[in-house]
């Protein structure tokens, strides 16, 4: 920020201190992860100054023989790293993925089924409140009561049910493996096309660690960070037969030019992801959720279903006897950064929340294992089994703020 401390010295601030809270804290949010140098360097490029509507050698600008040769890498390493026909990577955010996806296949008025919001879903998936709860019919699945894993034969009858031309799978906050399989079976019998929105678990199934939907499903989309640390961006892949659709969906159907600083970025987020160290790192995150879940757990913790198969856990709450708001800021103030959310079945509102979403991708990235995910754990114990004390909080921020420092923040302090 040598220009910027210059130019503009009120904003070189403000990032700063952003810079030192992200050294100082613990990043746990499941959504949340760092970006390598690399890929910030190529967002903040001279890519941000050109148009490129269209695609590549078919331009409305000119001047884009750069653009074209930077966007057809991004796309070659997409489809070689999740083993996809086909891959648009022009998708500014995974909110707009979805809606390219919909508008491809679907027309206002029909019918989509989808994760309810509540129980792990995500606003995209049919939420009344966003485009999608009001341009579409949408039918929610839930998680069964008791198991809180997806019940696949509920799914099934529900589809069988309403006759869906699209069927969702994927969420924001759930702790389980998805199961792709299962729900293209089900796609097949009732005539519904599939769409797995894999934008959390991109990086595991990159990396191995999660079974892959791209063999299953008629379009997958996912964001670009999350587990996949590339910049803030989206992907949508898909077979070969839709490949048209979705493109004309993008663009022009959503959006307009493309942000090729941003697609360059996420052709080195494909780069890195497909280097065999990001196995290694996929598996960490793995090992690191389930390490930190059992230690949880030891300390009277409930969690959803019991555990976790991938990087996050949803943490019940009521089981210390708070809600979800107060544990997640309980927490901040300790500087261990959470969300809360709600768990399904929840009897408090969406902004309170009985549950707290906690995952281990952006730690795994500073190099943190299963020993400094159980010391965390306890950290948390701590603080949530006395959340209002003054005295707990600011020991264990202070505790965490030396910990933290020993382990190197990519992009910021790799620089």
């Amino acid at each position: 920020m040598h220009v910027l401390s210059h130019s503009d010295p009120e904003v070189a601030a403000i990032i700063a201190d952003e810079e030192q809270r992200q050294v100082e804290t613990l990043e746990m949010i499941a959504s949340e992860n760092y970006a390598s140098a690399g890929v910030l360097e190529v967002t903040g490029s001279v890519f941000t100054n050109k148009y490129a509507e269209g695609y590549p050698g078919k331009r409305y600008y000119a001047g884009n023989q750069h653009s074209d040769r930077l966007e057809t890498l991004a796309i070659e390493r997409a489809k070689q790293l999740f083993g996809a026909e086909h891959a648009n990577v022009q998708p500014t955010s995974g909110a707009e993925a979805n809606m390219a996806a919909y508008l491809a296949f679907a027309q206002p008025g029909d019918t989509i089924m989808g994760l309810e919001l509540s129980q792990g879903g995500h606003l995209t998936h049919g939420s009344p409140v966003n485009f999608s709860g009001r341009l579409y019919n949408f039918v929610a699945y839930s998680v069964d009561r008791e198991s809180e894993v997806v019940d696949m034969e509920d799914v099934r009858r529900l589809a069988r049910e309403h006759k869906p031309r699209i069927i969702v799978c994927g969420a924001t906050a759930y702790p389980r493996t998805v199961d792709f399989p299962a729900f293209a079976e089900i796609a097949q019998e009732t005539g519904a096309l599939l769409m797995a929105d894999m934008s959390h678990i991109a990086g595991l199934v990159a990396g191995g660690e999660h079974i892959s939907p791209v063999p299953y499903a008629d379009i997958v989309t996912t964001t670009t960070h999350k587990t996949l640390r590339g910049p803030r961006g989206a992907l949508a892949l898909c077979k070969e037969q839709h490949a048209e659709a979705l493109d004309k969906a993008v663009f022009p159907g959503t959006q307009g030019g493309p942000h090729l600083h941003s697609i360059g970025a996420k052709a080195v987020a494909f780069g890195e992801a497909l280097a065999p160290e990001f196995k290694h790192y996929a598996r960490q995150v793995v090992e690191n959720a389930a390490a930190l879940a059992d230690e949880l757990m030891k300390g009277g913790l409930r969690l959803v279903s019991g555990g976790t198969d991938n990087h996050l856990l949803l943490a019940d709450c009521n089981s210390k006897g708070i809600s979800g708001l107060k544990a997640q800021n309980a927490l901040q103030g300790a500087g261990i950064i959470t969300n809360r959310n709600t768990i399904p079945y929840d009897e408090r509102p969406p902004y309170v929340g009985s549950g707290l979403r906690i995952g281990t991708a952006a730690l795994t990235s500073r190099q943190m294992a299963t020993d400094e995910m159980r010391r965390v754990a306890r950290w948390i114990l701590r603080v949530l089994d006395d959340p209002d004390g003054d005295g707990v909080r600011e020991g264990v921020r202070s505790e965490v703020a030396e910990f933290a420092k020993a382990y190197p923040v990519p992009g910021i302090t790799d620089r």
